[in-house]
């Protein structure tokens, strides 16, 4: 692994109904990147929020000599969508995410910068400590035992997305052209060397999390769908299985029923509603899963874009002297 050399540096960070948080976002940020010995930008995805906060990005990105990019989308997209509007118009070598609640912290970003400096296309973070609920930090972890198992890229906290990727995983992230994207997976798929460090994790000062039950519902089928074919793998295995035990099932009722006769067990009427409901379970959850393919199937076909940038606006340079001018405030000084 060879050291990798970062000139620039972007810090993309989506945005959705923040306009609470965004000036101690913004504050914390620009100091962690003033660290920096290399240039930076910070870009701020507007997705679709319906507060002030697109207007406070704005306003932001109109200060003289700026590092803001206020990037703003047309309608809310969702999380990830927002982050690979951002990778869109990031320009760094280096491309840091960042999520806009503060309960990562930004002061992290330089040891991001250092870790990936060291040669890593992924530097990933683990929340030390976590703020959130159990009924948050439970499914989380069973997550990230799925993804480990069906992606083989053993990291411990794909929920996190405090990350840095190298500006070649970002363009091959950026060539694919799935609709459902799970970032940090996509990521992995591309990359060579990955590491992990621990970060701490703050309580969310303001608001309430943008994940209602519906959006980590879907972002669950997002995980198990968007990187693998493992799901209908499995669904043959199980299929076989229960066919199997099916057939077993079937030779030791029968010899029950030999043995003892038709009213051990209420002359099979428990038994075979116990086998019905079992099979057409199963045969739910087969479709379940065909259908989450074809869904993805089709939206891919259709081939609509994933999101659409209604504008991106940028700190307008700050104006050089003319040469006239130099000349003549050259001969003053001489």
């Amino acid at each position: 692994m060879r050291p990798y050399p970062i000139n620039s540096v972007s810090v993309v960070i989506p945005v959705y109904n923040e306009e609470q948080s965004l000036p101690e976002l913004l504050r914390r940020t620009e100091a962690a990147c003033a660290q920096l010995t290399t240039p930076y930008e910070i870009l701020l995805v507007d997705d679709g929020s319906r507060d002030a906060s697109a207007d406070m990005l704005e306003a932001a990105a109109a200060r003289p000599g700026s590092p803001v990019v206020a990037v703003i989308l047309n309608r809310n997209y969702g999380q990830h969508a927002a982050i690979m509007a951002g990778f869109e118009q990031s320009t760094g070598d280096l491309v840091i995410t960042l999520d806009a609640d503060l309960q990562n912290p930004p002061e992290e970003i330089p040891r991001l910068v250092a870790q990936a400096r060291l040669g890593y296309d992924v530097v990933a973070t683990v929340r030390n400590n976590r703020q959130d609920s159990a009924l948050r930090r439970w499914p989380s972890r069973l997550i990230n035992k799925a993804v480990q198992r069906s992606t083989g890229v053993a990291m411990n906290d794909y929920g996190c997305m405090l990350r840095a990727y190298r500006r070649t995983v970002v363009d091959a992230m950026l060539a694919c052209r799935e609709r459902s994207t799970f970032i940090p997976i996509l990521a992995n798929s591309f990359a060579r060397h990955t590491t992990e460090i621990l970060v701490e994790h703050a309580e969310r000062e303001h608001g309430d999390s943008k994940y209602s039950p519906m959006r980590l519902v879907n972002l669950m089928f997002d995980l198990v769908t968007c990187m693998t074919t493992t799901p209908l793998r499995l669904l043959s295995i199980v299929g076989f299985g229960m066919a199997f035990l099916g057939i077993v099932f079937a030779v030791i009722l029968l010899l029950l029923r030999l043995m003892f006769g038709a009213p051990w067990a209420g002359n099979g009427s428990f038994v075979l509603f116990a086998v019905l409901f079992v099979f057409t379970g199963g045969q739910f959850i087969g479709m379940g899963l065909l259908g989450e393919y074809l869904g993805r199937m089709y939206s891919d076909v259709r081939a609509r874009p994933r999101f659409f940038i209604e504008k991106v606006l940028r700190a307008a340079p700050a104006p050089q002297a003319s040469a006239e001018e130099t000349s003549s405030s050259t001969k003053v000084v001489s």
